[in-house]
């Protein structure tokens, strides 16, 4: 079974997570994406929140942990994501860009939605409630 391995953000504001949608693709999941050679998963992280929302989030945050779970868009695979987490500034208005077809804002303490990837209602969301050392 594949394995990849990815890093994404939470950007959080006002208590709502926001979550995107890749063309193709019906589950929401945080904006990330797989590390390219010799990139730290921070590296990575901080390029796909540029490429799919339009943010530069360089410089901010901390990580909130590394997470494994079914893969939302690849079947048969499985997903190794570093995730890191920052509250986003007043000015900050994300847009989907790139192969992003839809975003959404998540209350974090919201029933979650059954349209999430597993990686985000199984780990990072849990773990956003109740932060704790990931």
């Amino acid at each position: 079974m594949t394995t990849f391995v990815t890093a994404a953000f939470c950007l959080v504001r006002d208590g709502q997570l926001l979550t995107v949608r890749k063309a193709g693709s019906v589950r929401f999941m945080l904006p990330g994406g797989k590390i390219d050679p010799g990139e730290s998963a921070r590296e990575a992280a901080v390029r796909e929140v540029m490429e799919e929302v339009g943010l530069d989030v360089s410089g901010l945050g901390e990580r909130l942990g590394r997470f494994h779970d079914v893969a939302a868009n690849e079947p048969d695979a499985w997903v190794d994501a570093t995730v890191y987490v920052t509250q986003l500034r007043p000015d900050d208005v994300p847009a989907p860009l790139a192969e992003i077809a839809e975003q959404r804002w998540l209350g974090l303490d919201d029933e979650l939605p059954a349209d999430l990837a597993p990686l985000l209602s199984n780990h990072v969301v849990p773990s956003g409630r109740h932060p704790g050392p990931g």
